[in-house]
């Protein structure tokens, strides 16, 4: 079926203002993680007891949904894109201060609440929610309008930055950080503050080593690797050379047998054994492409809410794509972060796909030229 330019229906005008190539490497992304399921997580649901299937079935159940998401969102208007995150925004912050109380604890953290069955991380879905809304507040604020944007978007960084700490959670406590900061600068941050702000995420980077255990535990590890445990560090690095250039074959890894996070944080591993470096510059690639399209698109936008909201989603989107790749890798300390659309975890998928939903509707091209 073909939609003809002139077809001025919603999904007419959706088809044709849409950046498809952003939308076709998000999908590509997203069957990668499918593939990679296959492979990867039958072997660890058999070393917990679980139907070989238990994980394939869950991430192909999530994964329609996290595009219909996606799609959906991306129908929005820039308006109606900022109404939605607003309420996704209340609606996380409420479950992030349930999550303190009634959640679910893992390894001395909260970071989990059940609803109806279903395991939630409501601190996946703050992310996108509210540099949307930290966006809209820095926009107000540079266009004149009689609201004290800067001032109620810091309030609502701390407050998220703050329950995320209590959890702990320092690794997205440091995503949304970095993220804020960097539409603050978009916003007009003076340089006296950006010397400032370096220097408060350096004292807050030391602050975590010394009051957080695992976070000292875990920078240890990284800068003296025998002063603890680095066994998924280990054989994820002896995947890579196993699988060198073309890899192994697909079902002829071994590493998914005996790495607890196979299927979820260090699947890269598992995709550099059986399918090579070749595949992992493949996903690399998609990384970048989605994030330089995204700027190039954002150079020729003049809404200053569109720049600061679509920023922040790039920055956090290739963060969370750096930071997984950067600790399978052994090139910074270990982090427990997915790797955007591969790994499984519903929360996460649902989250990225509203995220990059609100992304393609902030860029698509509307009356006038440009994207917004």
């Amino acid at each position: 079926m073909s939609i003809a330019r002139t077809d001025n229906s919603t999904l007419g005008r959706w088809w044709w203002t849409i950046d498809r190539w952003t939308l076709l490497a998000l999908i590509v992304l997203s069957v990668i993680g499918i593939v990679l399921a296959m492979a990867a997580s039958p072997a660890v649901a058999e070393r917990i007891g679980l139907d070989p299937l238990h994980f394939l079935r869950r991430q192909a159940t999530y994964l329609p949904l996290a595009l219909l998401v996606m799609v959906g969102v991306s129908l929005l208007s820039p308006a109606g894109a900022r109404r939605l995150a607003t309420v996704v925004f209340l609606g996380a912050v409420f479950l992030l201060v349930a999550t303190l109380f009634v959640g679910t604890e893992i390894k001395g953290a909260r970071r989990w609440i059940s609803i109806a069955g279903f395991s939630l991380q409501p601190s996946e879905f703050v992310k996108p929610a509210l540099a949307v809304v930290c966006a809209w507040m820095f926009s107000a604020r540079r266009l004149g309008e009689e609201v004290p944007g800067n001032a109620i978007a810091f309030l609502l960084f701390a407050s998220v930055a703050f329950l995320l700490l209590l959890q702990p959670d320092v690794g997205q406590a440091l995503v949304i950080s970095a993220v804020w900061f960097c539409q603050w600068f978009l916003a007009g941050l003076p340089m006296v503050w950006v010397a400032v702000a370096v220097g408060l995420g350096i004292a807050g980077l030391t602050a975590a080593y010394f009051i957080f255990p695992h976070v000292a535990s875990r920078i240890d590890r990284f800068i003296d690797p025998g002063s603890g445990d680095s066994y998924q560090v280990d054989r994820a690095m002896e995947a890579f050379m196993n699988g060198g250039l073309w890899g192994r074959g697909p079902g002829e890894g071994t590493v998914k047998s005996y790495l607890p996070d196979a299927h979820a944080d260090f699947v890269l591993a598992v995709a550099g054994e059986e399918f090579g470096l070749v595949l992992c510059l493949v996903i690399v690639g998609l990384f970048g492409f989605v994030v330089l399209r995204g700027v190039a698109y954002l150079m020729r936008s003049t809404d200053l809410f569109v720049v600061i909201a679509a920023t922040g989603l790039l920055v956090q989107f290739a963060l969370q794509a750096l930071i997984n790749m950067g600790s399978t890798t052994s090139l910074m300390p270990t982090k427990g972060m997915t790797l955007p659309f591969i790994s499984y975890g519903g929360s996460s998928l649902l989250a990225l796909a509203f995220g990059m939903g609100v992304l393609l509707a902030l860029t698509r091209r509307r009356a006038g030229g440009g994207t917004a």
